[in-house]
């Protein structure tokens, strides 16, 4: 298995360490086709991505696409901020990106206070406080995702059932149905073998991304060659090996609406 590109790196735009450049040049020492720069959405209230710096961001993808060679895509990894499924990608911004990318995190601002009890505290929380959460979050917390897929043009949903549980099963049928890709994530280990399994029985479509938030670890597959050992999901249902790309909802939602 050789991993053909990566699509969820970080930059000292948000919580990574090395430049946009320093990236796509360690993708190229890696063979990678294709790199994306998807730091942390506008609402994380500690390593957001500032609107306001968005063409300087742009301007150092151009740079480094054209020194390296290598495709680099400008992205975000957007949050789940309401039970409705919206994000903090608002349509006014949809025009700067290549790649739409999503998935929860702590220390987040959500829409309302509603959906930061109904998501975080009720589900995270739980987490935090060594319990399971309960039936009903996890049901809401899976609606939510299920609605920010229907609703928004999401590429790749990062680690999900990290620290905030939903059905995967679901889930996954809901971004087969449109297209999105669960990503098996090599930063952390975020689901089980039997979990995958699952999910891959749905016919969804996976990447396998490094989560860098240094160069050094740009299309690390370590953490994704042990689950998938233990897994049985077919190496053809991960669209980003073996030479393969995938095929991205975002860009053909831009190419029809933007």
């Amino acid at each position: 298995m050789i991993l053909t590109s990566d699509y969820h790196t970080h930059t000292p735009y948000s919580h990574g360490k090395n430049t946009v450049l320093e990236n796509a040049m360690a993708a190229k020492a890696k063979g990678l086709k294709a790199i994306g720069i998807t730091d942390h959405g506008f609402n994380h209230l500690v390593f957001g991505l500032k609107r306001r710096k968005l063409v300087d961001l742009r301007a150092e993808i151009n740079e480094a696409e054209k020194i390296t060679g290598v495709k680099v895509l400008m992205g975000m990894e957007s949050n789940l901020t309401s039970v409705k499924g919206d994000t903090d990608m608002l349509k006014t911004d949809l025009k700067y990106f290549d790649l739409y990318l999503c998935g929860i995190h702590e220390v987040l601002r959500f829409k309302s206070i509603g959906d930061f009890y109904k998501i975080f505290i009720k589900n995270y929380g739980a987490y935090k406080l060594g319990k399971r959460p309960s039936d009903k979050s996890v049901a809401v917390t899976t609606q939510a995702y299920i609605n920010a897929i229907k609703n928004n043009p999401i590429d790749i949903i990062t680690h999900i059932n990290y620290k905030c549980f939903c059905d995967v099963v679901e889930v996954a049928k809901c971004c087969a149905d449109y297209g999105t890709y669960i990503e098996i994530n090599t930063k952390k280990r975020h689901v089980s073998a039997e979990e995958l399994n699952r999910m891959a029985a749905t016919g969804v479509r996976f990447v396998i991304d490094s989560d860098a938030h240094s160069a050094d670890r740009v299309g690390d597959t370590a953490i994704a060659e042990e689950i998938l050992a233990e897994a049985s999901v077919p190496l053809e249902q991960i669209d980003n090996i073996d030479g393969r790309l995938p095929n991205f909802r975002f860009a053909r939602f831009k190419a029809e609406n933007l």
